[in-house]
C-alpha cells in the first residue's frame, strides 16, 4: 500500500513539475487609473523617488526600512536602494529613461527575499484633463516561480498593490490640481 502511494505521489510530482515547465518564461502585470490631473504633475511623482513616500504601497511595508538615493535627483540616472523588514525586503531601483510627462522606466532589481531583476514602466497619456496612468512590470519568471505561479496568481497579488498605489498617486495629484487650480 505504500509503495502505491508513494508511486501516486511520485506520479502527480512530475506532472506538477512537467506543468509548471510549460508556463510562460516572462511575466508581465499591468493596471492602468484615470486621473483627473496633468499629465506633467503625475509624471513629478513618478520620476522622483523621493516623493514615492507619498503613494507607493511599497514604502508602508516597512516604516524603518533604510532608503539612500543616489544619482541625478530625479529622471534618468536617478537611483533608490531600500533594505527592510521581511515585507518590504531589499533591492534597487534606477531610473533607466524619463521621456517628460509621458514615460518612466525603471530597472528594479530585488535581492532580498528573493532575487529578481525586472522592468517596470509608468506611461501617461493625457486625455483633455485627465491622464490616463499605467503602471506594468515585466521580466523573467524562474522555474521556481513557474511553480509557484501555479497555485498563486503573481497578476492578482502585485496587480491589487498597483491598483493601491495608483488609487493614492491619483488622491495626492488630483488633491495637488485642485489646491493649483484654488491658488493654494
Amino acid at each position: 500500500m505504500f509503495v502505491i502511494i508513494a508511486i501516486v505521489i511520485g506520479v502527480l510530482l512530475v506532472g506538477l513539475l512537467g506543468y509548471a515547465a510549460t508556463r510562460p518564461n516572462t511575466f508581465q502585470v499591468q493596471r492602468k487609473q484615470s486621473i483627473q490631473a496633468p499629465s506633467d504633475r503625475i509624471f513629478a511623482l513618478i520620476e522622483d523617488f523621493r516623493k514615492w513616500a507619498a503613494w507607493s504601497p511599497y514604502e508602508k511595508l516597512d516604516p524603518a526600512m533604510k532608503k539612500t538615493f543616489s544619482g541625478s535627483e530625479r529622471g534618468k540616472g536617478a537611483v533608490y536602494n531600500w533594505a527592510g523588514n521581511n515585507k518590504a525586503g531589499e533591492g534597487r531601483m534606477e531610473i533607466l529613461d524619463a521621456v517628460s510627462p509621458r514615460r518612466v522606466k525603471i530597472k528594479l532589481d530585488f535581492l532580498k527575499p528573493f532575487e529578481g531583476h525586472n522592468t517596470a514602466e509608468f506611461t501617461l497619456d493625457a486625455k483633455g484633463s485627465a491622464t490616463d496612468v499605467t503602471w506594468a512590470m515585466h521580466g523573467p519568471q524562474p522555474f521556481m516561480f513557474k511553480v509557484m505561479s501555479i497555485f498563486f496568481s503573481i497578476d492578482k497579488m502585485l496587480g491589487k498593490e498597483f491598483e493601491v498605489g495608483l488609487s493614492n498617486l491619483k488622491t495626492i495629484a488630483e488633491s495637488k490640481a485642485v489646491a493649483a487650480t484654488n491658488g493654494a
